[in-house]
């Protein structure tokens, strides 16, 4: 019997690989209220030196508009990163994917400017992903009439087809691009199956089957440089040589599947746990998550929004903040900083940091109000509720904070901003009891001031 000098009784070669740190992690950005805070923003500026940027879940529901050397590029699937041309983006498998959509993003993003030459050199798209087809948007219209018609109201969908694609993915019909990349005529069948299913749902849907494959089919030549198995992709890049990853969240926490204003919601995770099920990133290799908070708060469509001011307030926010939603262009509904909203959406995804966005739209205001409380029949509430009936009848305690009535839009420093508007931010950061690492003051990469 040979030993080594340095073996212990009861040691195996397996023991010295305890305690090991994951060489990479991945940085997150998420949004921390109903969308449309500016994550493309700060995404955009952390992209810059990133090795490779992900989007882990949503579809083209999602709206980033990134402004770079004065062109204003729009991007809803791409990752915003993808203007980087040292960085590999990333779309993984928690994403739905509509095929047409992605090229004709890339294609009017092209006639811009020349910030998305070569995009797809620097592309990869998960095999596991899973397909919006033509008719899951067909469908997604049709239900919003019916609840329309049922109820009186609707949820507000882009109507992108996102909800019956990731149903068709719960319901296990649904059709990946791996399948689409494979054999095409069994990918025929079960595309053929799928739309059978949903034509007897729905009696009044219009599908011309033929002609969505023939599209799709010239479709897969393209898509088949840019697919790999995303599992495998994120294990090397997590396990390799040091690299800087960085993914970029769709949505918000208040639009969660599971934690946001159900039903008022996506159909996906866009929380921190979603960066693990969308990319395959075990919860050891997340490191700082920056949640992106808008220095008042926005709504997109239907749904309880207790701070919302429909009166000139909310229409100067409005104007002032261009609150046009980048996917739909429905006019966003705006109303004072939610506190509660943002310490709860803290609470799920523990942020490291906050990026406050847009302060500048509030110089024009002599005084500031901030949510900090919600009370029902005028019992403090303790929590953020679930329930969204409770939500449309809770009264806001307010904390008015004065204005600074001048422009921050030249401030570069923390100290160029009035103190009222560094009071407002250091107010921010006490409630919540997580530091502002940036704050947005325009629309440019240099707007964004670095605390620390």
């Amino acid at each position: 019997c040979i030993s080594s000098d340095n073996d212990k009784p009861g040691d195996t070669g397996l023991s010295r690989l305890k305690g090991k740190e994951p060489q990479n992690k991945v940085t997150v950005v998420l949004g921390a209220q109903w969308g449309d805070e500016g994550k493309g923003k700060v995404v955009d500026l952390l992209a810059m030196d990133a090795d490779i940027v992900c989007r882990c879940q949503g579809g083209n529901n999602a709206g980033h508009t990134v402004v770079v050397d004065s062109v204003e590029y729009d991007f809803h699937l791409l990752p915003s990163g993808v203007l980087n041309k040292k960085a590999v983006s990333f779309i993984g498998n928690g994403v739905v994917i509509h095929i047409p959509g992605l090229f004709d993003e890339a294609e009017k993003n092209l006639k811009k400017g020349k910030g998305l030459q070569g995009w797809e050199e620097r592309l990869k798209i998960s095999d596991r992903a899973h397909i919006v087809f033509n008719f899951h948007q067909a469908v997604d219209g049709i239900q919003e009439q019916q609840r329309q018609q049922q109820e009186g109201k609707n949820l507000g969908t882009t109507k992108k087809g996102i909800g019956p694609a990731y149903s068709s993915k719960a319901a296990r019909n649904g059709l990946r691009i791996c399948d689409l990349v494979s054999n095409f005529k069994v990918f025929e069948n079960k595309f053929r199956m799928l739309a059978d299913h949903f034509l007897t749902m729905y009696s009044n849907l219009n599908i011309d089957i033929d002609s969505e494959l023939e599209q799709l089919k010239k479709y897969a030549d393209r898509l088949r440089p840019l697919v790999t198995d995303g599992v495998y992709f994120m294990h090397q890049a997590l396990t390799g040589p040091s690299k800087k990853i960085l993914v970029e969240g769709a949505n918000a926490a208040l639009l969660d599947i599971d934690f946001g204003t159900y039903p008022f919601v996506t159909s996906s995770n866009c929380t921190v746990g979603g960066v693990c099920t969308g990319l395959g990133v075990p919860p050891s290799y997340i490191g700082r998550v920056y949640g992106v908070v808008k220095a008042y708060t926005t709504r997109v469509g239907v749904g309880a929004f207790p701070t919302e001011q429909d009166n000139d307030i909310g229409e100067m926010l409005q104007s002032r903040g261009k609150e046009f939603g980048v996917t739909t262009g429905r006019r966003r509904r705006c109303g004072w900083l939610d506190l509660i909203l943002v310490r709860y959406a803290h609470m799920v995804n523990g942020f490291s940091a906050i990026a406050l966005t847009k302060l500048d739209i509030l110089d024009t205001l002599p005084e500031i109000k901030v949510g900090v409380a919600y009370n029902i029949d005028g019992k403090p509430l303790p929590s953020f509720p679930a329930n969204m009936d409770d939500l449309t009848r809770v009264s806001v305690d307010y904390k008015v904070l004065p204005g600074w009535c001048c422009s921050t839009e030249e401030a570069r420093r923390f100290e160029d901003l009035p103190s009222q508007a560094q009071n407002y931010i250091q107010f921010i950061e006490d409630f919540l009891q997580v530091p502002v690492k940036w704050v947005g003051v325009g629309k440019s990469r240099e707007s964004m001031i670095k605390l620390f």
